[in-house]
């Protein structure tokens, strides 16, 4: 596993008000894209997204068997 760290400031507008985030890692970043795209696009949508960019990076095995897994 590489180390490294994720230097970013993240402002995001919403009509409610303004969030700011400030992710170290790429988890946090990963928290942070989400929360992003469920507010945005909504649940399912979101969910559609990261299961086609999971997809992507799975080994072949491992799709096969998710949809089983539901």
């Amino acid at each position: 596993m590489s180390s490294h760290s994720i230097d970013a400031d993240i402002k995001v507008k919403w009509d409610e008000g303004q969030s700011a985030y400030s992710p170290g890692t790429p988890e946090e970043l990963m928290l942070i894209a989400v929360d992003l795209l469920v507010r945005d696009r909504g649940g399912e949508a979101a969910r559609s997204f990261i299961e086609q960019v999971l997809e992507r990076y799975a080994p072949s095995e491992a799709i096969s068997i998710a949809p089983a897994a539901r």
